[in-house]
């Protein structure tokens, strides 16, 4: 009785990994490796200088740099994957401001000013992407919207200093000030390649276009990236 009992859960135990084998191997002949995975990316991002011109002679120009980030995302099937992207990036610029003229025609005017500074460039994006091809090796089309704060690093007001006392450290004191910032609604569209190496592991590389729309101009941003990532 214990050898015949021992030999029908052998059974069950084969039949039950066979079945699941099949529907393993089903799944990604018919879905590819894609359908249906979570997946997350960390990045580094290439974005191209600009020299945008303004109202009444001001001006910035800024220079390339490198920036990274990070993208989580759902693949809906082969085909279609929805992400979450965070870019980070900080190009060194120079700034051509042009102050405000005295009302007062007998005052002496003010002349441009030139400043230097780094600018603190934040975008988040919410992309829905097409891929070409069901395969592991495919091309891609991207578009998405969200928002991009853009922070000049000019202070906008005095420095305000505190101090607190620390147990450990004794008196401690830190100074912080306001500077010139924006957020705004920014979209973007963008091609591709994707390399699904394993059902685990993808490469994907990317040209961007983004655009950030600042009240009385508007900028725009060309980005390359490349990511490595894990799907789950």
């Amino acid at each position: 009785m214990t050898v015949k009992r021992l030999f029908i859960l052998f059974l069950l135990l084969v039949l039950t990994t066979s079945v699941h084998a099949q529907r393993f191997n089903t799944k990604k002949v018919n879905d590819g490796l894609r359908h249906g995975q979570w997946e997350a990316s960390l990045l580094t991002q290439y974005q191209n200088g600009f020299d945008q011109q303004g109202e009444g002679g001001s001006e910035i120009d800024a220079d390339d740099a490198f920036g990274f980030g990070f993208t989580i995302g759902w693949n809906l099937n082969a085909k279609w994957n929805f992400q979450f992207k965070l870019a980070m990036n900080e190009p060194d610029y120079t700034a051509t401001l042009v102050p405000e003229q005295p009302e007062n025609p007998d005052d002496p005017a003010l002349s441009p000013f030139e400043l230097n500074s780094s600018l603190s460039k934040y975008a988040s994006a919410f992309n829905a992407t097409y891929h070409f091809f069901e395969g592991p090796l495919t091309p891609f089309v991207q578009a998405g919207a969200g928002w991009t704060k853009l922070d000049s690093n000019i202070p906008s007001t005095p420095p305000s200093t505190g101090c607190w006392w620390d147990p450990w450290w004794g008196w401690i004191c830190n100074t912080t000030w306001q500077t010139y910032d924006t957020t705004r609604f920014s979209y973007n569209l963008g091609i591709g390649g994707r390399w699904d190496v394993n059902g685990a592991l993808f490469l994907r590389g990317s040209y961007n276009r983004e655009w950030l729309d600042v009240g009385r101009s508007s900028l725009d941003f060309d980005t390359l990236t490349l990511e490595a990532g894990l799907m789950w």
